[in-house]
């Protein structure tokens, strides 16, 4: 997605002095910071794994199932690597188990992988980091040219009935590693499978965070987060999946490199003009670092590939935290495709971010409209959410 002012844009900090993404990563936390980050939803980090570095779901000496492979950056798994566990894992329901641990990498997996499952080892999924630090703007290693949005991606899912539970998926590259770039785009995560399931979840970037996405406009991929975390700055949860984001959190950064609003967005969605179902927000929580008001709910994205898009968001039973603007919480991505035409709408939020004070800046749903949103109208005969329990 683009620079909202079309140049680089600072890392931004999230305690003083600052600390950055990249430093709680690879160190971890300080007990100062974890004290400032009181939150749920801390910045990434990976613990040193425990004495049985699988947990419950088996070792290579005793699988869970034949089919089942284990990842360990110490080499006490079947691979050192999760690209490399990919690689292996041929044919349908095959199932990565990985110890906690920072996996410094890019991850591809193709389209024939269905029904793969990745588990992080740890109850947490801060101690379970799949990171790389590529950008729109990064220089291919073979020369030529720069990787682009979707090349920037720290993990790219293309199957089918993909599921993922306890992993944190980050892109820690900074703004300030490519100085005059405008490819500041750098994408944690990519999934474009139909049933792709996310849950115990941590995405964690700063422009297009999570895309949430789909093969292309004439594929209707349904995607479901629940209990995940989420953060950046602009357009950081973007693409046109049908994806569903239910008991989530949001969070905005800081951006100490501009003096007003607005810093960023949230939502970003590029949904198909003939998709009846877009991002679909509910029970969650928006917060934010910055100050009241720098951060709009969302913009609508339409592509030049995709000119007929009608990105559809709605938002429902969820808090908005005073990081949002209340007056006017949504704004033209590109002139000629305002968002009053698009497909944004919300039902029975609450906080800060959620008074209307403006009714024709906050389009709303009747009760009898809400009841065409839930995770149910838009996952239709896929059933997730009791196995993600």
């Amino acid at each position: 997605m683009p620079s909202p002012h079309g140049r680089p844009l600072p890392f931004s900090s999230r305690t003083s002095p600052p600390v950055s993404r990249r430093g709680l990563l690879l160190t971890g936390a300080s007990a100062a910071t974890a004290t400032a980050l009181a939150l749920a939803a801390t910045p990434a980090r990976a613990a040193h794994g425990p004495r049985r570095p699988f947990g419950r779901y088996g070792s290579p000496a005793y699988r869970l199932t034949p089919g089942t492979l284990y990842v360990h950056p110490g080499g006490a798994g079947d691979f050192t690597t999760v690209q490399a566990a990919v690689t292996a894992a041929t044919g349908t329901g095959r199932v990565l188990v990985l110890a906690p641990g920072t996996y410094r990498e890019t991850v591809s997996v193709g389209a024939d992988r269905t029904g793969m499952t990745w588990i992080g080892a740890s109850p947490d999924a801060r101690d379970t980091v799949i990171v790389h630090n590529n950008a729109a703007g990064t220089p291919k290693p073979d020369g030529s040219g720069p990787h682009g949005t979707s090349g920037s991606a720290t993990a790219t899912v293309r199957p089918d009935g993909f599921t993922a539970r306890r992993i944190t998926f980050a892109n820690d590259w900074l703004r300030t590693d490519l100085p005059g770039t405008s490819g500041t785009q750098a994408v944690a995560l990519k999934v474009q499978g139909d049933r792709s399931a996310f849950t115990h979840c941590r995405f964690l970037g700063h422009q297009d965070t999570l895309y949430a996405d789909s093969p292309s406009p004439d594929t209707f991929a349904r995607q479901y987060f629940s209990h995940c975390y989420a953060e950046g700055d602009v357009d950081f949860v973007f693409g046109r999946a049908t994806a569903v984001f239910e008991h989530c959190h949001f969070r905005t950064l800081i951006r100490p490199d501009l003096t007003g609003a607005p810093h960023g967005f949230v939502f970003a969605p590029s949904t198909a003009g003939a998709n009846p179902h877009g991002y679909l927000v509910t029970r969650s929580t928006v917060s934010s670092e910055a100050p009241d008001g720098y951060y709009k709910l969302a913009r609508p994205w339409v592509p030049s590939s995709d000119t007929t898009a009608r990105p559809m968001l709605t938002v429902r039973d969820t808090h908005l935290g005073p990081g949002i603007d209340a007056v006017a919480p949504y704004t033209a991505m590109a002139a000629g495709h305002p968002w009053q035409d698009q497909r944004f709408a919300e039902y029975r939020n609450t906080g800060p971010g959620a008074v209307v004070t403006v009714p024709e800046n906050r389009p709303r749903l009747t009760r009898a409209q809400a009841a065409a949103h839930t995770p149910e109208t838009y996952l239709g005969d896929w059933h997730p959410r009791p196995a993600a329990r």
